[in-house]
């Protein structure tokens, strides 16, 4: 089987390790008790980038912050349109800080930075687009209701869907859109809703046992034809051959201390959403 080219997924922001550490607990992976290896840290992560590059992509970087550990996994900072940036919203006070400086950041990249949306919301990590609609996760870290706000400054067109599993906390670690029909699907990480909007939009779906999304396959980048991932099962990897993908696997254990894989390691700069009504002036 043939598969279409990723247009998107070639221009990607990461933000280096140098504070990564688990200093606190906000999600059901981290545990303040299991020591952070920062050579290893650094090492995957620096790994994470030369396969990115190796395949055709291109890697901008944000400097790190004191007292900011998880400001690496850079997906949740926001989310790209073009030359727009909404800031994320963070739920938990220790992730609050981050968004200025990734503000900063973009102001300096030259986009458009709009105001954080009203409510919870957290950036891309819970925000992925798959053609023209943003899968848009909620029920665990973002609101409902902030994607109301989205919609009516944005125009976006966005599908919200529930996550009812606090391993799966953001909809990155359960969906991974392949190209415009295929996607990675952990179906049990959504409510029965959930489940049916996600099968009537996806044509061709790659369904996920629920070891494979608990070993963050979905939490994969694709550059092109490559999927990029933390683990890859060998059923999964086959099935992923079949439909015309390389698979690369980078390691970052270090980071699943934290509970963020190769996606939550990355913010995707090249994505264009379409807009219906509405509008960001």
């Amino acid at each position: 089987m043939t598969t279409e080219e990723f247009t998107r997924g070639r221009h990607y922001l990461m933000c280096p390790p140098d504070y990564f550490e688990v200093s606190y607990s906000i999600n059901p992976w981290m545990d303040t008790d299991v020591a952070v290896n920062e050579q290893s840290a650094h090492e995957q992560w620096r790994g994470l980038v030369e396969s990115i590059r190796e395949v055709g992509g291109l890697v901008e970087q944000i400097p790190p912050v004191p007292q900011l550990p998880d400001m690496v996994f850079v997906a949740n900072g926001g989310i790209i349109s073009g030359d727009l940036f909404l800031p994320a919203a963070m739920r938990h006070p220790e992730r609050q800080g981050e968004t200025p400086h990734l503000q900063a950041w973009f102001e300096e990249f030259g986009c458009k930075v709009l105001d954080p949306p009203a409510g919870v919301q957290e950036g891309a990590g819970d925000a992925l687009a798959f053609g023209d609609v943003l899968v848009a996760g909620y029920g665990i870290r973002s609101e409902r209701a902030a994607y109301d706000d989205i919609v009516a400054r944005t125009g976006w067109q966005i599908l919200p869907v529930r996550l009812v599993d606090p391993r799966l906390y953001h909809v990155d670690i359960a969906f991974c859109p392949l190209d415009d029909r295929q996607a990675l699907v952990a179906p049990d990480a959504f409510d029965h809703e959930g489940r049916r909007a996600l099968a009537d939009l996806v044509p061709d779906p790659v369904l996920l046992t629920m070891e494979e999304a608990l070993a963050f396959s979905a939490n994969s980048i694709v550059v092109g034809h490559v999927v990029v991932m933390p683990a890859c099962s060998a059923r999964l990897e086959a099935e992923l051959r079949r439909r015309g993908f390389e698979v690369v696997v980078r390691p970052v254990g270090e980071f699943l201390k934290a509970g963020g894989g190769v996606r939550c390691l990355t913010l995707v700069l090249d994505t264009v959403l379409s807009t219906g009504v509405g509008g960001h002036d």
